[in-house]
């Protein structure tokens, strides 16, 4: 008993020391979150290994320029009459007496050693020529939507940094507020027992305190959830607790002249992508002529293994012309001219789409910037307002209830602020990523 006493205390122990370990503070930078992000964010290794998979499938289509190279050995015995003739002669050993009919058409046993080299080298090959140009244009797409991968992470890296700065700072607000309201809350006593207030006054204190504690744990919760994204993003199992050690402060912006660039990487990566899609339905067509290639090979034979004695070569030239494979061809360029059709309809609405969101991210920028200027005035009439009503309750000349309606604001105001600093950055992150070139 005392044995299995002592197991879980030991137990206990090494769930604190997880637990302590599991909240270990770590002070951050946002450049170190961005040179952790570059380094070891998975959706960035997934992009660069589909732009390696589509540059593989670029190099596959060498094989429309370079020849094809094959050799082989071949080792036969036989006695068909055909097989056994046509050996000997390859062989070069062929006599007046193989000319027999009993040998011809009764021939013993032959062996028959070939090593053959071939080559085969494209010299017309239209529809390939364009499949190579269409496996480019996606290659070029792959690169360009890995380039556009990094920028929305250097975007959402700003965004979930400043959550992890907005959290701390609820905290803080929060933290302060919870001081206040136990000061409050110690003066309501002590006014209670010299008879100056009245039971119901100090539950409503008390109250506030309650409320202030169960926001304080929330916004806690808030800071350990916007850790846990950043170590999300830098691919970081450990999950420790972040502390930012950039403050959150009011960015500067001008956004009279920002446009959507056709430049912008998904857009040219689209773009690509629509003629990847043209080249595909002009190989599709193309693949309706001939095609011309040429061939060569050379030869070794003997009756004994990797011997010599024998050789002969050949080459030529093929002009080849499938005229008809049912309606599969036809229907094959149909579906590559309406997926070229659909590539440019797609292109033209993304454009449009990322217009209109430029369009609500510059109201939105604009609506942020207005309600950062009513915040900031609306904090300072809110602590005003709290300091005069304060001083008043502990000269017994405030009601309670307006003591804590004032403390309450306060601290609102005071998260209503530094939610617009957050919003009015945001959207200025926004809108250097839809703008960027």
């Amino acid at each position: 008993m005392k044995k299995n006493k002592h197991v879980l205390i030991f137990g206990f122990l090494l769930s604190l020391v997880s637990i302590l370990q599991a909240q270990e503070l770590k002070p951050i930078s946002k450049s170190e979150v961005l040179s952790s992000v570059s380094e070891n964010n998975q959706s960035l290794k997934i992009s660069e290994e589909e732009f390696k998979q589509a540059r593989a499938d670029y190099r596959q289509t060498n094989a429309v320029f370079l020849p094809n190279i094959t050799a082989s050995h071949t080792a036969m015995a036989t006695t068909n009459p055909l097989m056994a003739f046509g050996s000997k002669l390859n062989q070069e050993i062929l006599t007046q007496n193989d000319f027999s009919p009993a040998l011809l058409n009764n021939p013993s046993q032959i062996e028959n050693y070939a090593t053959k080299i071939e080559v085969q080298q494209p010299l017309i090959n239209l529809d390939g020529m364009f499949k190579r140009k269409a496996a480019k244009s996606k290659m070029e797409a792959m690169s360009l939507k890995t380039e556009r991968t990094q920028d929305y992470l250097v975007f959402e890296v700003e965004k979930a940094y400043m959550q992890l700065q907005l959290a701390y700072k609820a905290v803080n607000v929060l933290e302060k507020a919870l001081e206040a309201a136990n000061a409050n809350k110690k003066l309501a006593d002590d006014s209670f027992k010299q008879g100056y207030l009245q039971r119901a006054d100090v539950l409503n204190v008390e109250v506030r305190v309650t409320e202030v504690q169960n926001q304080l744990q929330t916004a806690k919760s808030n800071v350990q959830n916007a850790s846990n994204y950043l170590s999300f993003l830098m691919n970081d199992d450990a999950y420790v607790l972040y502390k930012p050690t950039d403050e959150l402060t009011v960015e500067t912006f001008t956004i009279d002249d920002k446009t959507v660039s056709e430049n912008r990487s998904d857009i040219k990566a689209m773009q690509l992508a629509s003629n990847a899609y043209k080249a595909m339905n002009k190989a599709d067509k193309m693949a309706f002529l001939p095609r011309l290639n040429a061939f060569g090979s050379y030869e070794l034979y003997d009756d004994q293994i990797f011997q010599a004695d024998a050789n002969g070569y050949l080459f030529g030239a093929q002009l080849s012309w499938d005229l008809f494979q049912g309606s599969k061809r036809f229907g094959k360029a149909q579906k590559s001219k309406a997926e070229f059709e659909k590539s440019k309809l797609e292109y033209n609405q993304y454009v449009s789409q990322s217009n209109l969101e430029l369009n609500k991210a510059k109201r939105a920028f604009l609506d942020a910037e207005n309600k950062l200027k009513l915040t900031a005035l609306a904090l300072e009439q809110s602590e005003e307002s709290l300091r005069i009503r304060t001083n008043r309750f502990k000269e017994g000349l405030e009601k309670t209830s307006d003591l804590l309606i004032a403390d309450t604001q306060y601290s609102q105001k005071q998260l209503e602020y530094y939610q617009t600093i957050f919003e009015y950055n945001y959207t200025q992150a926004y809108l250097q990523f839809l703008t960027k070139e």
